[in-house]
């Protein structure tokens, strides 16, 4: 950490926020911990098993690769990829005890054309986002037939809640999953999820669902009044220069006018490290007071206006805590998620135990 700034991930925090989820909603048998895009931004192994140390018994990704970078280090808590992985790369998926997802019928077609012994399958269904999934009863009947005749092993059926906060349009994908499914006997089939956090916190537990996946929710990043949950994201830099303006500009373009004189703080992250230029005009802190970016941000610095209290060397707190990075995202015009996911890999992640 050569520049002195970073995220800090509180391990503390996400396995209380995980633990705290399944106490709360306690009803199933599989959790599934939504690890994928670097656990959402906190990154590293640690926060993985953070999860697991919640409570999580399943892990999902969103890529084979993502999937097969976790199993160097986690060997024994199976992986869904929900993304769908090539054909040619299945052999990598069984070597690995990582779980595919089935999407349509050519797909499963192409893969039953090879012998491929204990390979595990969830079939995904498409009740309403129409980005995954089949949305097709004789298709999703087709399927099953197919797996329950090969080598293949059904082990799940799933779908994905696309707005979970307008009941109606949960309650029809509910309803066309169970039309889905209607014709095979769930009971032969061990897990089925449908809901991830703000649907496993909004409605009651399906009678047939025993499995859901914790996502945002494991980060804080979730509205919920009966059951707090805290902040484990937070990003860090500090002040390395400050410059006396008088009737100037400042940054490219010069696109922020000094009249009189001001005191700008030039802080050591830029868009490059995930703090795009969008950002110019919202605040950050230093010694607990807030202060406002302006001017272009850089690839590599930005700049903050600031008063005679801040030196050279103090902290400056880019992203705060979940309200902050709530505030963030309204400013933005964007979702918490994007926040977080945006801060990339040249911001070194520091775990808080």
């Amino acid at each position: 950490m050569y520049r002195n700034t970073y995220v800090e991930v509180n391990l503390k925090n996400i396995e209380s926020n995980v633990r705290s989820l399944i106490n709360k909603y306690c009803g199933y048998k599989y959790y599934f911990g939504v690890v994928k895009a670097d656990c959402y931004g906190h990154n590293d192994v640690k926060s993985i098993e953070a999860i697991i140390k919640g409570g999580c018994n399943y892990l999902a990704v969103a890529t084979l690769e993502e999937a097969l970078e976790i199993r160097k280090s986690i060997k024994d808590v199976p992986i869904l990829c929900l993304g769908i992985v090539p054909v040619e790369f299945i052999e990598e998926a069984i070597n690995n005890n990582i779980t595919i997802t089935i999407s349509n019928v050519e797909y499963l077609e192409k893969l039953v054309t090879k012998e491929h012994n204990n390979l595990k399958v969830h079939i995904k269904i498409n009740t309403g986002m129409n980005r995954l999934g089949t949305n097709n009863k004789k298709e999703f009947n087709k399927m099953y037939e197919i797996i329950k005749n090969s080598n293949l092993i059904l082990e799940g059926i799933y779908t994905h809640i696309y707005n979970s906060s307008n009941k109606e349009d949960t309650i029809k994908q509910f309803n066309k999953f169970e039309e889905m499914i209607a014709d095979v006997n769930v009971s032969e089939i061990p897990i089925i999820h449908l809901c991830a956090s703000d649907a496993m916190m909004s409605y009651p537990k399906l009678a047939y669902a025993n499995g859901c996946r914790l996502g945002i929710a494991m980060y804080g990043l979730m509205e919920n009044k009966e059951n707090p949950l805290f902040s484990t994201f937070s990003l860090h830099s500090e002040v390395i220069q400050i410059n006396e303006v008088e009737n100037g500009t400042v940054g490219y373009n010069g696109n922020y006018k000094v009249e009189g004189k001001e005191k700008i703080a030039v802080v050591p992250i830029g868009y490059a490290d995930g703090i795009i230029r969008k950002n110019t005009g919202r605040n950050v802190y230093i010694n607990n007071k807030e202060y406002k970016i302006v001017g272009n941000i850089c690839m590599d610095m930005l700049f903050v206006k600031i008063d005679s209290s801040v030196k050279v060397g103090d902290k400056v707190t880019i992203i705060k805590d979940i309200g902050h990075i709530e505030e963030i995202a309204k400013y933005l015009d964007t979702i918490p998620y994007e926040i977080i996911c945006s801060i990339g890999k040249r911001v070194p992640r520091v775990y808080k135990l």
